[in-house]
């Protein structure tokens, strides 16, 4: 058994056969795995899930032992898998992360897929003793689960049912004391909305699996710990490994050269990075105010402070800077991406004046408007106070896009899209009419005549309608009257009247919505809220004119296949290209992968991140450039980016499991330059091995850089085994991993094309170049995408081949 990181139990919880309020001290029980002591028990993770680390990877394979090809997501069998690896809690720089794993609700085949949450709670889960939860069954009334050390307790919610996030964390907090860490589902959870996150630490959520939690009466689960984490390594080693590390650190999402040129910067690189911090650029709304100054490269006491995100999210000089209390993150990690704000104004709306959060997380319900406000920074800031509450996750932007498409997009006559809504109809006289719908917008034309008329009802004496709310300029839709109307700034209290409506999840009829009722019913038996909670993906199967923008995208609402799943840093970024597009087919949701963003967007110049590439990865048989300049046309697929595809899903799906920070790694460019900080690797160069270096002076393990990405390869294609079982097909290739339309240039009849701008589009047929060379990377059968069983079986994994059968192996 390796020395350290893994804490050797996984706490399981039967919430079927538990006894509520009875304390459990877990030292006690039985060991054995299949003997669990009123709904609880412990396993010893290093025995049996140590092929797959931890987090990311010891989900999958809880779901591949124990849930079948026909469970669902909101089945009390499916399971809800909370996953820390080796490094969580370690020490390790950037190793906060807790990997959510589980069926997945919004994804129209309910494949698997993981969220991921940043904070204290996942090494607080480490500290009390725990690699892992594991939560199946379904409670028989709301429930909370207490963790102190080995001390389990499943406690009675029903006080804390119906509230929000906040309210729910403050309880929990006030009974297991201010040292505690609560994961938490709001009113998007309960009812089971498939769009309804997991939320710790006020601002770091898992997307995605709320509602699964809600589905097994689960509320939140609170864990104290007072335990340590073992490193394997000495501890004069371990103090040089991290200050090495810190020497390879940026910026967030891996910027190594600052936004703005810098006096100490004598190379002119420059631009394009979240390293925002300068001279004169402060946290103006600190007391006192903090100036984030020029922060070299060689002072590691100033990481902290480079990744100015308030300036860089919310709007430059005078708005983000003014209004940002701090920057601050997670545990253990000297980079910090999360903007603390105060914002005075939010009081009229009776919220508080100070709020968190980063990225795409300050536009969840503001995302929705038509027209922000100016400055946006008080729509934004209102949005995480209503949205974080309720534990609405927004699809990484997504359900705004698909909202917003339906609201401005009319119903008109068009010849180019044929799924649109026709000029005529017959009636049922048989005579042939204009049809009465045109000039209505997408939702006026799928929802019920009485949620039309709801939306255009004042909400209140004082409120308007949420029609006028959204849009002052909006008119009651004339059926006779094609055309838009005048856009005006959207007033913020739109928002105050949505959460509540998506989280609600109601049938027109009132009850509690479900897929099953909207599909025997259509779209109008449902209410506006609980069909934007379905996710598009889902949605888009009920509304033609969706399901042909999400594939075509025609309007920038970007969907990333015909799943419905957003792309994430896809061929929207420049020079991304064929990786890009190869990464994103992958999964079974937006990937959530950075490892080839950040490289890309490290802000050094194409051609010196292609030779940096090609030197650390030569003995992978690099061959040509990672990585193009700009967009469209793209250079052909080569062996270089087939390289590149295949390390950037690895060392996600590696960071996923140990669990770090794929939002800041890889460390493969370092901001340290030879000729000024006499860096030993030289001009810009990072380090490969740097991962792997970290797992085994942790573990004690004495891994090589292959060795250990063949785990990554082991994990992808557990995945891989996933899918297959419950799509029962092992044609993957064609399947599952599809691109929309918008990926290719349009081809007219006479063959010539047409690119889009701003977009790296790819040849179609060499796109399935693309994919046969990643495969052969994996040792994946090129004709189906899958594993062979010479693959699974060099990786250890005969069982699962197995258990594939012919049927599902190539």
């Amino acid at each position: 058994m390796a020395q350290g990181g893994w804490t050797g139990k996984v706490l399981r919880v039967d919430l079927s056969n538990v006894e509520i309020g009875t304390e459990v001290d877990t030292t006690k029980q039985l060991t054995a795995f299949d003997v669990p002591y009123k709904g609880i028990s412990k396993v010893d993770t290093v025995a049996k899930y140590k092929d797959y680390i931890g987090g990311l990877g010891l989900g999958l394979k809880v779901l591949w032992d124990e849930t079948t090809a026909t469970t669902k997501a909101f089945d009390p069998e499916n399971r809800l898998i909370f996953g820390g690896g080796p490094l969580t809690g370690s020490g390790t720089p950037l190793s906060a992360r807790v990997t959510i794993t589980s069926l997945w609700p919004t994804h129209p085949e309910n494949l698997a897929a993981s969220g991921h949450m940043g904070g204290h709670w996942g090494p607080e889960l480490k500290y009390a003793g725990w690699d892992a939860i594991i939560v199946q069954g379904k409670a028989s009334k709301p429930v909370w689960i207490k963790i102190i050390d080995d001390k389990v307790t499943v406690m009675d919610a029903g006080n804390m049912w119906g509230n929000g996030i906040y309210r729910a964390t403050s309880d929990i907090m006030d009974i297991m004391g201010a040292g505690a860490h609560v994961a938490a589902i709001g009113q998007c959870g309960e009812n089971m909305v498939n769009l309804a996150n997991v939320m710790t630490g006020r601002s770091h959520s898992a997307g995605g699996v709320g509602g699964v939690l809600g589905s097994k009466n689960l509320k939140a689960i609170g864990v104290l710990g007072t335990g340590p984490v073992k490193i394997a390594t000495d501890k004069v080693s371990w103090k040089a490994l991290v200050k090495y590390q810190h020497t390879n650190l940026g910026a967030n999402s891996g910027g190594v050269v600052p936004n703005t040129l810098q006096s100490w910067q004598p190379d002119g690189y420059f631009g394009g990075t979240r390293w925002t911090a300068a001279k004169g650029r402060f946290w103006g709304a600190a007391n006192p105010p903090v100036d984030t100054g020029d922060c070299t490269s060689t002072d590691m006491n100033s990481i902290g402070l480079r990744t100015h995100k308030g300036f860089a999210d919310h709007g430059g000089y005078g708005i983000g800077d003014k209004h940002t209390v701090k920057i601050g993150g997670c545990h253990g990690c000297p980079i910090r991406c999360h903007i603390y704000t105060d914002c005075p104004q939010l009081e009229a709306y009776g919220v508080s004046r100070y709020q968190v959060n980063t990225c795409t997380g300050n536009s969840t319900l503001s995302g929705f408007l038509t027209k922000a406000p100016t400055p946006s920074i008080f729509g934004s800031q209102l949005s995480v106070a209503i949205a974080d509450d309720y534990g609405f996750w927004q699809d990484y932007g997504l359900a705004g896009g698909t909202f917003k498409f339906m609201y401005n997009i009319k119903c008109y006559p068009d010849a180019a899209h044929p799924t649109w809504t026709p000029a005529t109809i017959t009636n049922a006289a048989g005579a042939v009419v204009p049809n009465p719908v045109i000039g209505m917008s997408i939702w006026d034309k799928y929802l019920a005549t009485s949620e039309v008329t709801r939306l255009n009802t004042n909400i209140a004496a004082t409120i308007p309608a949420p029609w006028k709310l959204l849009n002052p300029g909006h008119v009651t839709i004339n059926p006779t009257q094609a055309g838009s109307v005048q856009t005006l700034d959207s007033d913020l209290r739109f928002m105050q009247w949505l959460g509540p409506e998506i989280a609600a999840n109601k049938m027109v009829d009132g009850t509690l919505a479900t897929w099953a009722k909207i599909q025997a019913g259509g779209t109008k038996s449902a209410t506006i809220g609980a069909l934007i909670g379905l996710g598009s993906g889902r949605l888009a199967t009920l509304i033609p004119e969706l399901a042909y923008e999400l594939i075509n995208n025609k309007n920038g609402t970007n969907a990333l296949s015909v799943k419905g799943f957003i792309k994430h840093h896809s061929t929207e970024s420049g020079g991304m290209g064929q990786p890009s597009a190869l990464i994103n087919m992958m999964f079974n949701r937006d990937p959530q992968c950075h490892t080839h963003t950040n490289y890309n967007g490290n802000g050094l110049p194409v051609a010196l991140q292609n030779k940096i590439f090609r030197d650390l990865f030569a003995a992978d048989g690099v061959v040509g450039d990672a990585l193009d300049v700009g967009y469209t046309p793209v250079s052909p697929m080569n062996k270089a980016k087939a390289v590149y595809a295949k390390l950037s899903l690895i060392y996600l799906e590696l960071h996923n499991s140990l669990t770090v920070c794929n939002y800041t790694l890889p460390g493969w460019a370092s901001p340290l330059n030879l000729a000024r900080d006499k860096n030993p690797n030289g001009n810009y160069v990072g380090d490969a091995d740097l991962d792997c270096r970290y797992y085994n002076a942790v573990t004690g393990e004495n891994l090589t850089r292959s060795q250990f990405e063949d785990i990554g390869i082991r994990i992808l294609s557990l995945t891989r085994a996933l899918n297959a079982r419950a799509m029962n097909t092992k044609d993957q290739r064609n399947l599952h991993d599809k691109l929309p339309s918008w990926y290719f240039p349009t081809v007219a009849a006479d063959g010539t094309k047409t690119w889009k701008s701003g977009i790296c589009q790819i040849e179609a047929a060499d796109m399935e170049t693309a994919k046969t060379m990643l495969y052969t990377e994996f040792g994946w059968d090129t004709t189906t995408g899958m594993p062979t069983r010479a693959t699974f079986e060099r990786l250890g994994m005969k069982a699962i081949a197995d258990a594939l059968g012919a049927n599902l192996l190539p």
